[in-house]
């Protein structure tokens, strides 16, 4: 198992993947290393209306995720609790269906005040009303032990129709690879936020890592994109970064990915502040960032619905027969191990 971050494929092969309970004819999709989400088939369901009427809403499908709650309260807890609701919506988002339910579990340290409290939720209940997801059961207690920032769990469903399901598994040759927003995005927003007091650039620099922060919510890209045109399978590039998303969706559909860096978007300050603490930002976590497979005819329009939506994206490369992704004809593998992680303990450290 890796030391920091999530556990490895080897890991997860040898003592996770063999033992996952029974077997159930609904399970549609089930865990795989890389895969952000499950789903279970509903069946054909029909509403009926106040009229009489009855609509045929056809095969439902429940999309479904779970994620740990991370608060920092050194990011403040309104950003603090924005942060979190948008890593658990991430995850179901790219199932291509609109989040409807979340099942929240927190298990607060002693020491966080019931007024800090109520600002976090009260965040997660903005956004929840924003995205219109309903919160439908959880838990919530302090207990001696539990501390910052790992607080908790949560699971979101999406309730929707099966032919609007985007499986992880669905880049085809001949799709186009798509990514949102670029490298580093939550690596540079995230990590000057917390640990400006240490960092040496312009401060014109830090600003612009700083404004980042809210850029770290792949949600809105999910969702347009998906609305937009035939997309085919998506994944947001957390641990490991663009290049981690990369080689998990390729594998994962058991195709070849042909990309090149030169036109992905870069937002201002991520460079400077990757480069500072000496990451890659290619293989470092991005929460925020999209990479999408979408069909050839459907390109055009997805990209104009992103720039619409004020969404930086761009072509990055092709999906063909074959294994493996290949950035500028050279073959990458995935990281494994992500550098943030070490980089956020040697200065939660030093404060």
């Amino acid at each position: 198992m890796t030391d920091l971050g999530k556990i490895d494929r080897d890991f997860f092969d040898e003592h996770v993947y063999p033992y996952l309970g029974a077997e159930r004819d609904d399970e549609l999709l089930g865990p795989k290393h890389g895969v952000d989400f499950g789903v279970i088939e509903l069946g054909s369901m029909a509403n009926q209306t106040a009229s009489d009427d009855v609509i045929d809403m056809g095969e439902q499908v429940v999309a479904l995720a779970t994620d740990p709650i991370s608060i920092l309260p050194e990011l403040g807890f309104e950003r603090a609790g924005w942060f979190a609701f948008h890593v658990v919506m991430s995850d179901v988002a790219v199932s291509g269906l609109q989040p409807t339910h979340l099942a929240v579990d927190f298990n607060l340290p002693p020491e966080i005040t019931d007024e800090e409290f109520a600002t976090v939720w009260k965040t997660f209940d903005r956004e929840a009303s924003e995205l219109g997801v309903s919160v439908v059961t959880g838990h919530t207690a302090r207990y001696s032990g539990c501390q910052y920032p790992w607080v908790g769990g949560a699971t979101t469903l999406a309730v929707g129709k099966k032919e609007n399901l985007v499986r992880p598994d669905g880049a085809k040759p001949g799709d186009s690879v798509l990514v949102t927003k670029g490298p580093g995005v939550e690596t540079a927003g995230f990590l000057v936020t917390l640990f400006e007091d240490h960092i040496d650039l312009p401060e014109e620099t830090i600003e612009d890592a700083k404004e980042r922060f809210y850029d770290m919510s792949p949600v809105e890209d999910a969702l347009v994109a998906a609305d937009a045109g035939n997309v085919t399978a998506m994944h947001d590039a957390t641990e490991c970064g663009i290049h981690g998303a990369l080689v998990e969706m390729a594998r994962a559909a058991d195709v070849k990915f042909d990309v090149s860096h030169d036109d992905v978007p870069i937002l201002p300050g991520v460079l400077e502040a990757c480069e500072f603490f000496d990451i890659n930002p290619w293989e470092s976590t991005t929460e925020g960032t999209l990479v999408l497979t979408v069909a050839p005819e459907s390109t055009d329009a997805v990209l104009s619905a992103l720039s619409d939506a004020g969404i930086p994206a761009a072509e990055m490369g092709t999906v063909r027969e074959g294994d493996g992704v290949y950035v500028d004809g050279s073959r990458i593998e995935h990281p494994d191990v992500d550098p943030s992680w070490q980089v956020f303990a040697e200065y939660a450290d030093r404060d």
